[in-house]
């Protein structure tokens, strides 16, 4: 059974560019290199030959993995998000309680999440935290040296 997960329509088509760009250019750039290793002679002792067909597996294990991923994905329309609360693609300001230092970040399926860009995985301790939580309420979020608390200052979409 393969998991349905949750993109955003920027992150969606960053996956099917990079589905197509293994299928245009790495599949036909390994089978050259096949060839070409192919043309050298006897294939029981050629590593090239040997080193582009492993390169081969691994490329249509990516391929294969990253179509089952595309084909389970789901678009979120930001456009029905309540928010009253905060869910999946809501950019909150939060607060942490004891040093009162403020952050923003938007809250995005695990496999967008980059937090240069102040993207976090709903999945993450802080993501899961401050999931379902109204602007005012506390967060308890478990980390490695205990609860954080952060408060919810602002939800917008």
């Amino acid at each position: 059974m393969s998991q349905i997960n949750y993109y955003t329509e920027e992150g969606l088509k960053k996956l099917k560019d990079e589905l197509h760009e293994m299928k245009t250019v790495q599949r036909p750039s390994i089978s050259n290199q096949i060839a070409e290793a192919r043309d050298k002679g006897d294939l029981s002792e050629n590593a090239e030959y040997d080193a582009a067909k492993e390169a081969q597996g691994l490329l249509e294990m990516k391929i294969s993995k990253l179509e089952t991923i595309i084909a389970n994905a789901r678009l979120i329309d930001n456009s029905t998000i309540d928010n009253s609360k905060v869910f999946i693609l809501s950019n909150v300001k939060i607060k942490n309680v004891a040093n009162g230092m403020e952050m923003a970040y938007t809250l995005v399926a695990e496999n967008e999440a980059d937090l240069k860009a102040k993207k976090i995985s709903v999945d993450s301790p802080i993501g899961k935290g401050l999931l379902g939580k109204a602007v005012g309420e506390i967060a308890d979020v478990q980390t490695p040296n205990g609860i954080v608390k952060f408060e919810i200052i602002d939800i917008t979409r």
